[in-house]
């Protein structure tokens, strides 16, 4: 009889070793980062808000990251696995990220020095003059550089992960979403650059959308708001391309003034996000290469 129970005790410990434990609480951490930057587009009143909101996300949420590395199981995890697919997707994963957002930061700051190159000049000449149609002509030539640029990124830009969930760590599949979920924020970035629509990358974001799937959905049926920058654009397409009146060209050239105004600050915000992003992501990088070589 006693013999019987002590069997039955050793096999309830045999499955309850089997059951999957509760994520760490720096994993749960990292989700509802997740859920915060995707509910950050129906929280903000404009694109430059939305992808500035989505910055201070991104920063908490590799912060957390980086907590998450220094784990002692992590770190044995990965000094254990170094030669498993999952870490070298890992590595490579984070040298992606740091590769993508130096080219949007790049972009960003090409784009800036642009504007504030036109605006310079908008001070100094009039609408109407023929010098200042070909300083507006310069700045459209310089935005359809900027545009190439964006393109040729975002074509480096697609994630490299498997699809297959790891079965064991919850932490591999975490980091996948959180890849994802980044790159999906400088292609957000890189299209408002470009003042276009960004596709729908839905697929990149199996954990997020399965949380707040309806946010995101009514969010991108309703973002029908153009960015500053596609507003610019529209205008001054406007002052090159159709032959109105100088009361009108200047009316054209105060609206163009008005949006550059506004536009200024939300590019230089843009940048100082991106940089601190880019801190963080080397640190992650940084913590990465120290574990591997333990």
């Amino acid at each position: 009889m006693a013999s019987r129970h002590l069997n039955q005790k050793s096999n309830y410990h045999a499955r309850s070793n089997s059951l999957p434990s509760r994520p760490h609480p720096l994993i749960l951490q990292c989700n509802e980062h997740l859920c915060r930057l995707v509910a950050s587009d129906t929280t903000s009143s404009s694109p430059s808000s939305a992808l500035r909101s989505k910055l201070s996300c991104l920063q908490d949420l590799h912060e957390c990251v980086e907590k998450l590395l220094l784990l002692p199981q992590t770190q044995q995890a990965i000094s254990q696995e170094h030669h498993d697919k999952w870490v070298e997707e890992l590595f490579d994963g984070s040298l992606q990220l740091l590769d993508a957002c130096t080219a949007t930061k790049d972009a960003v700051i090409h784009t800036k020095e642009c504007t504030r190159e036109l605006q310079s000049n908008m001070r100094r000449r009039r609408g109407g003059d023929m010098g200042f149609e070909r300083e507006v002509r310069k700045y459209l030539m310089s935005r359809k550089v900027v545009k190439k640029a964006v393109q040729k990124a975002l074509k480096g830009m697609e994630s490299k992960r498997a699809d297959k969930n790891h079965e064991n760590l919850a932490m591999v599949n975490t980091l996948r979403e959180i890849e994802a979920a980044t790159l999906n924020v400088f292609e957000s970035l890189l299209s408002y650059i470009t003042g276009s629509k960004l596709r729908s990358k839905s697929s990149s974001w199996s954990l997020v959308s399965k949380l707040v799937l309806p946010k995101r959905v009514a969010c991108d049926n309703e973002d029908t708001e153009r960015s500053e920058l596609e507003m610019v654009d529209s205008a001054l397409y406007s002052i090159v391309r159709e032959r109105r009146s100088k009361s009108d060209d200047m009316v054209n050239v105060e609206n163009v003034q008005n949006l550059l105004l506004k536009l200024e600050p939300n590019v230089q915000d843009l940048e100082e996000g991106l940089e601190l992003l880019f801190r963080r992501l080397i640190k992650t990088r940084v913590s990465l290469l120290n574990t591997f070589n333990h």
